[in-house]
């Protein structure tokens, strides 16, 4: 992988990891329909780590807020009522929503990293991120705020996101639509998911180390990871300032039918390809 190509990369996840359109599918079709071709565990850990840039953008964008629930879930242990405070019992609720995905890394991490080889498959899931975008604007309410969630509402954004392993089901999209089944507004839905990304992130940055660690080719690779971490985090950033503005006025149709066109063409370039 040279340098052009991680920074091609890095802004297709940077733009595609906050947008509900699957920063995994694009980072599988997007080589494959550029027919570039990379070893597959160094492609692997590239994509996990490249995530970075995009947790360093959630983190930049989102720092008073984590500072103030950080503080509150603090003062609440503290103070040995750690719920009392909204803030608090947001901090707890974002950790909650964390455990399914986490679960379901540890358990399906070579169906997951199968599935990464396979653009029929991440075309396929595509077309499942289209139909839950359209099924949250469908029957989501958007009446509530995010201090009326309670413990099930995040266990089910939590799940969501657990699905969202899988390339092609969008995580935000995924997250974002579940919040609005649960009743919850769209940028309201979109800042939860946002900030339950972060822990998912570092734990997946995580298991990518260990397995950088025995990838063939360490100090030649170095340089496209830092390429593509430093594109992600510029792009990362500003795709979260635009899509929570979009959101405040704007249905996710826009995101539901764009994935439903590239999960087609994916699956049309599939049989072409043979």
């Amino acid at each position: 992988m040279n340098l052009l190509q991680a920074c091609v990369l890095g802004i297709v996840q940077g733009l595609t990891e906050f947008l509900p359109i699957s920063s995994s599918a694009h980072l599988v079709l997007v080589p494959w329909l550029l027919e570039w071709h990379f070893e597959p565990q160094a492609a692997f850990v590239f994509d996990v780590l490249v995530q970075d840039g995009t947790l360093l953008a959630v983190i930049a964008y989102f720092w008073r807020d984590l500072v103030g629930l950080a503080r509150a879930a603090l003062e609440g242990v503290l103070r040995r009522r750690p719920f009392d405070d909204p803030q608090a019992r947001l901090a707890w609720l974002l950790l909650l929503a964390s455990l399914p995905a986490a679960a379901a890394g540890l358990l399906f991490k070579d169906l997951v990293e199968a599935a990464f080889d396979s653009p029929a498959a991440v075309s396929s899931f595509l077309l499942i991120t289209a139909a839950l975008l359209l099924l949250g604007e469908r029957y989501g309410r958007r009446l509530r705020e995010l201090e009326a969630l309670r413990p099930t509402d995040a266990l089910w954004i939590g799940l969501a996101q657990a699905l969202s392993l899988f390339p092609g089901i969008s995580r935000s999209g995924a997250t974002i639509s579940a919040g609005l089944a649960r009743g919850l507004g769209r940028p309201q839905a979109a800042r939860f998911s946002f900030l339950m990304s972060i822990p998912v992130m570092i734990g997946a940055g995580a298991v990518a180390l260990n397995d950088l660690a025995d990838a063939p080719g360490l100090s030649s690779l170095l340089p496209a990871l830092i390429a593509g971490t430093v594109a992600a985090a510029i792009t990362g950033y500003l795709a979260i300032h635009w899509l929570l503005g979009y959101l405040v006025r704007r249905p996710l149709t826009l995101f539901a039918g764009y994935c439903a066109i590239v999960g087609l063409a994916g699956l049309a370039l599939v049989l072409i390809r043979g």
